[in-house]
């Protein structure tokens, strides 16, 4: 595969996706063999061939211009967004090393904190290579990583963590650490990140130069001395090879049979085990072992909890992933029974925690608070994304009772809201008005079937949590595929056409994989008189969506690509 020098003759909405997709992906692949077979040599020389290939630069350059959700937001050079000229002028432009220009700094708010989370952009031209470094970097890593780390990784998630929580804990009370690192992000040792990296001298520099770029804020630029600054596409990756190997730091310790377990989703993670001095001493090499970092532990988020009994007028149980994890003694017929047939005496329950219900109650009443004077379905159209997504979220564990008692807090808010509507008609008359029976059941909706989601009827289906060290790179298409649509945040008109097609994209007919941004299509479009129904709808790729709605609207745009594009791809 080679570069061109001149000008490109073809348009970036003809280029052939599915074969630059399947070409970085055959790399992709055999970085990931290679690096599970220790060939290290082998690993570096394909690594070299992927970071210098045209179709690795064309993917780049598209997942960050237009793939990307934050494509529009700029770095200290002010550019949000390119015209398709100018992503193909980019593609051209990252085959040299430029020295970085420093990162935009941005605040932006935790959700359900007063503390605010500082972010570092980039530049499109930098976000574009350090996704292209991610694409060199991330087979290799996935190919290392340790099972039990669940954060910012493809084909994982939280619901995996919990998952692995659950198991490892149903059939025993077990004392917790339950820890948070401070400002993981922004104290990671650059020379040590760098050691770890161990690749070839060429990428170590280009890292390195990221690294030390600074940071740019009010017009003042505040050198990077340690940390890997959020906002860019590489930061995660690099986050998860900086504490890669801690699980294995604190279980290679043990020579017992039980050994502790660690369940990490990025910088949070959990340290079981049945035995409080044991855990102590877990606790004590894991503080060694990140201090190495220039990572320590947070005090007032890291605290050492018992699952069953309660300790120091303390509650049992804790909070990771925004749930509850905590069990209760119950009787003889409310128990499991341990693999000899004896009762357990508890039961393990993992429920949405207070705390996350708080935040979600405020996020509603803000909403309904500042959507005063519109109309039901306008305020409908508001609230449905936000309890859609949040059920969705929580409808793999134990959480139907609250569920429950969400509505009925709603329900009082709603109410409030069309009594301000209405302060002079009686609340019979409200409710005809606003509440209609929905298959027997009482909803918010209008007399046209704009209805209110309610959590309440969201039906609880359990995660299956992914195999062991598997990832997306080893080419099994078909267990990633059945993955990808059974995810429990899956929207259900998405996960009923990926079924369908077979967890392919009609329009470019290659797989989707799991960080593709995916995007319901009109077949025939809704201009054209095109319907909502199911077979009038199809699953794309955005970037297919946005070439379809372009030749929708133009449907004498010629489909065809050019034999010399062709070439270039066999080259």
């Amino acid at each position: 595969m080679t570069s061109v020098g001149t000008a490109p003759t073809y348009r970036w909405q003809d280029l052939p996706w599915k074969a630059i997709e399947q070409e970085v992906f055959r790399l992709q692949t055999r970085i990931y063999n290679a690096a599970q077979r220790g060939d290290e040599k082998g690993v570096w020389k394909l690594q070299k061939l992927l970071r210098n290939s045209w179709s690795a630069r064309c993917l780049a350059v598209r997942k960050i211009t237009q793939d990307n959700q934050g494509k529009h937001t700029a770095g200290i050079d002010g550019v949000k967004s390119l015209t398709p000229d100018q992503r193909l002028a980019l593609v051209e432009d990252l085959k040299h090393d430029r020295r970085p220009p420093p990162v935009r700094r941005v605040w932006i708010p935790k959700p359900g904190k007063p503390e605010q989370r500082p972010l570092g952009i980039p530049t499109v031209r930098d976000r574009a290579a350090q996704t292209l470094v991610r694409l060199v970097l991330e087979p290799a890593w996935e190919a290392t990583f340790e099972p039990n780390s669940y954060g910012f990784r493809p084909g994982r998630s939280c619901h995996d963590a919990i998952v692995a929580l659950y198991l490892s804990l149903h059939l025993t009370a077990k004392w917790v650490l339950d820890a948070d690192i401070a400002q993981c992000f922004d104290r990671i040792d650059h020379q040590a990140l760098l050691d770890k990296l161990s690749t070839f001298p060429s990428l170590r520099r280009r890292i390195k130069g990221w690294l030390k770029a600074g940071i740019m804020e009010e017009g003042q630029l505040f050198p990077n001395a340690a940390g890997t600054p959020q906002g860019g596409p590489l930061s995660p990756l690099l986050a998860n090879v900086a504490l890669h190997g801690l699980e294995t730091a604190i279980t290679s310790q043990w020579k017992t049979k039980e050994k502790p377990a660690v369940i990490r989703f990025a910088d949070d993670f959990v340290i079981l085990h049945s035995d409080r001095d044991q855990l102590l001493q877990a606790k004590q090499i894991a503080e060694a072992w990140l201090r190495d970092l220039g990572l320590t532990l947070k005090p007032s988020k890291t605290r050492i909890a018992h699952t069953l009994h309660p300790q120091h007028d303390e509650s049992p149980g804790f909070n990771f992933l925004g749930f509850s994890v905590r069990q209760y003694p119950v009787g003889k017929t409310h128990t499991g029974k341990t693999s000899h047939g004896q009762p357990l005496g508890f039961k393990t329950l993992i429920q949405p925690s207070k705390e996350a219900v708080k935040t979600h109650l405020r996020q509603t009443a803000h909403i309904i608070r500042t959507h005063r004077a519109v109309s039901q379905e306008t305020l409908i159209a508001h609230l449905n994304p936000l309890f859609r997504g949040w059920a969705k979220y929580y409808s793999t564990m134990v959480a139907k009772a609250t569920f429950q008692r969400v509505d009925s807090v709603v329900y009082q808010m709603l109410c409030r809201w069309t009594k301000r509507r209405h302060p002079r008609k009686a609340m019979r008359w409200i409710v005809t008005k606003y509440w209609h029976t929905d298959q027997g059941r009482w909803t918010f909706r209008t007399t046209d079937g704009k209805t209110l989601f309610k959590p309440a009827y969201t039906p609880i289906r359990r995660h299956t949590k992914v195999q062991g060290t598997r990832s997306p790179y080893d080419g099994d298409w078909l267990y990633w595929a059945a993955r990808r649509g059974r995810h429990p945040e899956l929207p259900t008109r998405v996960a009923t056409l990926l079924k369908r097609q077979r967890g392919r994209c009609v329009w470019c007919h290659h797989h989707f994989k799991d960080e593709d941004l995916l995007e319901v299509d009109h077949i025939l479009p809704a201009s054209q008189g095109g319907t909502d129904k199911g077979d009038n709808l199809q699953l794309l790729h955005r970037h297919g969506h946005d070439v379809k709605t372009a030749r929708d609207r133009a449907t004498s745009v010629p489909l065809t690509r050019t034999a010399s594009l062709r070439s270039r791809m066999r080259g």
